[in-house]
């Protein structure tokens, strides 16, 4: 799974946190800047870029934590799952 994420560098990095997005999705790019503006340090990975087999091990991943498979899913420190982009609940986890 690891070979598939970027990770963004920031002077934050309390919590081990895995961003689902799609490339295309408004909602994901609120959540990248949320992460990004607060300087925290994360991984992402963009499955609509993927392709085939890469593409379906990480859609397995996205259903291990959000069933619903909806974009953005954020996991924090491997067990908390934050679906979708709410400012409030991504302020109350990280901040």
């Amino acid at each position: 799974m690891d070979e598939y994420l970027e990770t963004v560098e920031g002077e934050k990095d309390d919590h081990d946190l895995c961003l689902f997005a799609l490339s295309t999705c408004a909602w994901c790019r609120k959540a990248r800047n949320f992460l990004d503006e607060n300087k925290l340090h994360y991984r992402y990975v963009y499955v609509d870029l993927l392709e085939g087999e890469s593409q379906k091990k990480v859609f397995e991943e996205v259903s291990k934590y959000n069933p619903r498979r909806t974009f953005p899913t954020l996991v924090v420190d491997g067990g908390e799952v934050i679906a979708g982009f709410n400012e409030d609940k991504y302020r109350e986890a990280l901040l």
